[in-house]
Order: C-alpha cells, then sequence, then structure tokens
C-alpha cells in the first residue's frame, strides 16, 4: 500500500481530531482500570517472591527414660550401640592416600583415587544395596570375557537379515 500524498487540510484536521480522541481514551481508562492494573501487578510480584519459612527455636536435649533398677542390665558391646554412619565401608588409607598425590590434570590424585575406587565390585564398597539399580550389580562377580571364535564375516552373515527388513521372515533367519 502506498501512502497518499494529497494532504489537504480536511484531511489533517480529520488525522488531527482522531489522535486526539484516542489520546483521550487512553487517559479515561487509565483513570478508571489505573489502580486496578497497578493492584494486580503488586499482587503477582508479591507471589514471585520466595517464601520466608519462621525460624524454630533450638529443642531441649530429651532427658533418657529412667532405667527400671528391678531388671539385671546386660553389657552390651559398642559395635551393637553405635548407629550406621555411612552406608559404605571405609576406604583403605593406601586408596585415601592417593587423593593426596599429584593433581587430576596429571592423571593423579582425584583421578587416580576414583579409577582405583571403580575397580572395586560393590559389595566391597557398599554395606547393602543402596538403590535398586544396585540389585542388578551386586555379587556378579569378575566379568567373564568371551572370545569370538568365528570370523568377522560370518558374524556378519549372521547378524544381517537376507531378505530384507519389511519382507516375511525366513525360517532360516529365526533362531530356535
Amino acid at each position: 500500500m502506498s501512502r497518499q500524498l494529497s494532504m489537504d487540510t480536511v484531511r489533517q484536521n480529520f488525522w488531527k481530531e482522531e489522535y486526539l480522541r484516542e489520546k483521550m481514551l487512553r487517559c479515561e481508562w487509565h483513570h478508571k482500570y489505573g489502580s486496578l492494573v497497578k493492584a494486580k501487578q503488586k499482587a503477582k510480584a508479591a507471589a514471585r517472591l520466595p517464601l520466608k519459612l519462621p525460624t524454630l527455636p533450638p529443642k531441649a536435649p530429651l532427658s533418657p527414660p529412667p532405667a527400671p533398677k528391678a531388671v539385671p542390665s546386660r553389657a552390651s558391646s559398642p559395635a551393637l550401640e553405635a548407629p550406621i554412619q555411612s552406608e559404605m565401608y571405609p576406604i583403605p588409607p593406601a586408596t585415601q592416600a592417593l587423593l593426596y598425590e599429584g593433581i587430576s590434570h596429571d592423571f593423579q590424585g582425584r583421578y587416580r583415587y576414583l579409577s582405583t575406587r571403580k575397580l572395586d565390585m560393590p559389595e566391597k564398597r557398599y554395606l547393602f544395596p543402596i538403590t535398586t539399580n544396585f540389585t542388578y550389580g551386586w555379587q556378579l562377580g569378575p566379568p567373564v570375557k568371551q572370545e569370538l571364535v568365528s570370523c568377522k564375516m560370518c558374524r556378519i552373515e549372521s547378524f544381517f537379515r537376507k531378505n530384507g527388513a519389511f519382507s516375511l521372515l525366513d525360517p532360516r533367519d529365526l533362531a530356535l
């Protein structure tokens, strides 16, 4: 669309009145609804602020219940009374010393420690399976290497279908 260049006085006055009318409509709308819009904006801004939780007073240590004196107490071992601090076995000192020897950039320090630690089986590192995924690898033993006795072409020929991807399966392709 091209702009009309024939702007006479009547057309100029029309656009002037139109502009002033729109300006007055905007001012009236702002006067009528401006406070409501500002209130909504403040409510949204307040909703975006993080919720501040009240601080709890420190708890007083609970006194142990009085033990009955009539029942003779047994001497229990300290190993049974101590709660489990960690779900992992303690790290051997030789393995832990690897942390402080060199830097990871030179494949020493943390890098060597983690690679050494990774070689241990999960049963030697953890007291019990922590997640359900641990149960899949728990007590598997060392990995068994299977050697392929066939030649490369025999593997390729037995791997790929002979009749194409979408054709009916040949009974020779199915393994029973």
